[in-house]
């Protein structure tokens, strides 16, 4: 999962995830890092004002906005996967709310100056 590494939300997410994937599927990066650019730049979403959560799934695709957080809240234990319902909603309509809050998400939740430094217990989730 790639992810902004300035952005409290984000970090609050990253957080969550952690605490709930007990089985340890997801990885994370910062999309302030070397290896997110790469990915980014390899699958033509390069740019540095790129502001969606990333999930680059085992199979190779890859999920954006909406469909990344749903996609993930699908590998997580009851009752956070019961919200995988919404994929039914057409994307243009999920990612218009996801895009109101990657939008306001510096003002609503602020921002660090740096990217989120691991835990020495969670560092081997994190990939860069």
């Amino acid at each position: 999962m790639l992810f902004d590494g300035v952005c409290n939300f984000c970090n609050s997410s990253v957080n969550f995830i952690i605490d709930r994937d007990k089985e340890k599927r997801f990885l994370f990066a910062s999309l302030q890092s070397d290896y997110a650019a790469k990915i980014l730049l390899e699958n033509g979403m390069g740019g540095k004002d790129f502001d969606s959560i990333v999930l680059l799934s085992p199979d190779g695709k890859i999920y954006k906005r909406s469909s990344a957080a749903l996609r993930i809240a699908l590998r997580l234990k009851f009752p956070w996967f019961l919200f995988y319902a919404f994929i039914i909603i057409p994307p243009f309509i999920r990612d218009f709310f996801y895009d109101i809050i990657a939008r306001n998400r510096y003002k609503w939740f602020g921002k660090r100056d740096a990217c989120r430094i691991p835990t020495p217990e969670e560092r081997e989730r994190f990939v860069a």
